[in-house]
């Protein structure tokens, strides 16, 4: 009998031990065998889709924690906001591209030490 199939969709969080460590792993509750909890998490980096999934055996379970929708929708904006800053940060640079390779720095001296 599946003992943790009543988290099956949600988004949660497994605090978990591995050794002497105690881990956590956040993501989509997708799977329960019997013996294992699977967890998935899927995200984007450098334009590209990856996704890491997690079998965790019931025996290393050391708590759940379900996140309610408010958590899921402020964990959606905070991902938002990191790309709108790229996105500004990368217009900004292409409207100054004339003078970007005008910019000369001053270099210093090697310091004199005593």
């Amino acid at each position: 009998m599946a003992a943790y199939s009543h988290y099956l969709g949600a988004t949660v969080t497994v605090h978990y031990r591995l050794g002497d460590i105690l881990l956590s792993a956040s993501g989509a509750f997708v799977g329960d065998s019997g013996r294992s909890i699977f967890l998935e998490q899927h995200l984007e980096q450098r334009g590209r889709r990856n996704y890491f999934r997690w079998e965790i055996p019931y025996g290393h379970i050391h708590s759940i924690e379900t996140k309610n929708g408010s958590e899921q929708e402020l964990a959606s904006d905070s991902m938002e906001r990191p790309r709108q800053a790229r996105a500004n940060a990368a217009a900004a640079g292409a409207t100054d591209s004339r003078s970007a390779g005008r910019v000369i720095l001053p270099l210093s001296g090697p310091s004199e030490t005593v």
